[in-house]
């Protein structure tokens, strides 16, 4: 038999990577939940939107139930109110005040696991990544402020921020950044809009289209993730709030049917190591023939004068 090592298999580090999709959100709870309680780790987390709420949320500290409760309590005159602005219906400053009041911190810096916020640039259309240092309550802000809706948040660098949605809805790039050997992405978009039925109308045809071009490039971008958990919740609007126990239960269904899946990935195998006996017994058998040193051809005799000695 082999003789196993005893040296112990390293412990494979986590990253999640958690889309954006307003009240859907509340779904990347649930996946939370069932990881957690199967002793998944988690080390880092990035997250778009939504997904960069619940993710701060939990690498802040929070727990489990805390962010249930968040779920079930939050609502949209939380985080935003009107502004005569002319860049958007609603100013967002209420969120970074919300989110203040109720993580255990909000600074990247503090936080015991590590977390990325994405959010857009809207002049060059490019990703913005916040991570490692700085605001974290603003990260958060910029990555949720949904343009048109939301005034685009402006950065000390006096860049004007919207959000990550548009440039990374699925941020599995972003969590690959944070060095983890194994990324999971949660996508809670993948159903698109089933609530809506088949379109009735242009503006229904250009909604719909919207939808595939989003999944599309979701698909793209799970690429960078060995697994995509995708709740089933296209029947539930982006607005829903009051559905948080509908969306965590959801999360926590596809959670669960990914979860071998997951340990899977998490468990390499362990390496066994032959016995010298076994090395012994299992040595490749070399021919005779390259076993024996060759024979060494002694070079003729020379004489001072030059001359080969007279055969005898």
């Amino acid at each position: 038999m082999w003789r196993k090592s005893t040296e112990q298999p390293k412990r494979l580090r986590v990253g999640l990577a958690l889309s954006g999709g307003a009240a859907r959100g509340a779904a990347h709870v649930g996946v939370l939940k069932v990881l957690l309680e199967a002793g998944v780790c988690v080390n880092a987390v990035a997250g778009t939107s939504a997904g960069a709420l619940v993710g701060g949320a939990f690498a802040a500290g929070m727990t489990i139930a805390e962010l249930e409760r968040l779920g079930h309590e939050m609502r949209w005159r939380n985080f935003g109110r009107m502004t005569l602005s002319r860049l958007g219906v609603q100013s967002n400053a209420r969120m970074e005040e919300y989110i203040r009041a109720r993580f255990p911190v909000t600074r990247f810096e503090e936080m015991p696991i590590r977390f990325a916020a994405v959010a857009t640039d809207l002049h060059t259309g490019q990703a913005v990544v916040m991570r490692d240092e700085g605001d974290a309550a603003f990260a958060i802000r910029a990555s949720c402020a949904v343009p048109g809706w939301y005034v685009p948040v402006t950065d000390a660098e006096g860049r004007q921020l919207v959000d990550g949605g548009l440039v990374a809805n699925l941020p599995a790039a972003a969590a690959r950044a944070l060095d983890p050997d194994v990324v999971i992405a949660v996508d809670v978009n993948f159903e698109g809009a089933k609530f809506l039925g088949p379109p009735q109308s242009a503006i229904g045809v250009l909604f719909q289209s919207i939808m595939v071009v989003q999944r599309t490039v979701s698909a793209h971008e799970g690429r960078n993730a060995d697994i995509v958990i995708r709740p089933k919740v296209g029947h539930i609007r982006w607005d829903e709030m009051a559905r948080s126990a509908e969306l965590i239960a959801a999360g926590e269904e596809a959670a669960h049917d990914a979860l071998d899946e997951i340990k899977s990935l998490l468990a390499p195998p362990v390496e066994e190591r032959p016995t010298w006996i076994q090395r012994l017994l299992h040595r490749p058998h070399e021919p005779a023939a390259e076993r024996r040193p060759a024979r060494q051809t002694r070079a003729p005799h020379t004489r001072e004068d030059g001359k080969h000695p007279a055969p005898r």
